[in-house]
């Protein structure tokens, strides 16, 4: 499903895009928009994008990640927005949801330490980001913000660490955008497969 747009919709992905295998649209499709109307989502509708991120591939089923939102108009909304950086705040302000995403490093069960707590939290926010594109949301992850001051506002508990930040919102007009964000709304390209693989061994 595209993102809707009022008077029109978000760029698909592969009207600018091209894979060098064959690969499923979807991939193609997703990219990171920042036009955002500022309209309230339900709570089925964020619980879903909770749900998807719930089902991530996780080591050994330990399912590090956790989320901890804010939607605007509640009194959580102006202390998340505060923690972005200003040239990431200028365009969140019109977003539904700001969510900050943080990993657990150990077993709850045992407290042993995890091997990649950060691997499988990445895992997550993929299937939260996939997931929202498909329901025709703007999902835009960030690293633009305090992580300490986050930290410390999330009350994080111990073996916890802030991992980033992700907007949520339905797409509104790019027009909403201030520059230079308004001609960065486009999908980004990426390297050659090749350039990022290699096999055996990095080349010399």
């Amino acid at each position: 499903m595209r993102a809707l747009q009022a008077g029109g919709e978000v760029t698909k992905g592969s009207d600018v895009r091209t894979s060098e295998y064959a690969i499923e649209p979807l991939f193609l499709d997703r990219w990171s928009p920042r036009a955002m109307s500022g309209e309230p989502l339900s709570e089925a509708d964020l619980f879903t994008l909770f749900e998807a991120a719930h089902w991530a591939p996780s080591s050994g089923n330990n399912q590090p990640w956790r989320f901890c939102y804010a939607r605007r108009d509640t009194e959580h909304w102006p202390r998340f927005l505060a923690l972005l950086a200003e040239n990431n705040r200028v365009w969140c302000v019109n977003a539904a949801v700001l969510v900050v995403v943080v990993s657990r490093s150990t077993r709850e069960d045992s407290g042993r330490p995890l091997p990649a707590p950060s691997y499988d939290t990445g895992a997550a926010w993929a299937y939260l980001a996939l997931q929202g594109w498909m329901s025709g949301l703007v999902i835009h992850g960030m690293a633009g913000f305090d992580y300490a001051q986050a930290a410390a506002l999330l009350c994080l508990p111990p073996h916890h660490k802030v991992e980033a930040m992700i907007a949520i919102g339905r797409p509104g007009p790019q027009e909403t955008l201030p520059e230079p964000h308004r001609g960065r709304e486009t999908p980004s390209q990426r390297r050659q497969v090749r350039e990022v693989v290699f096999e055996g061994s990095f080349p010399p």
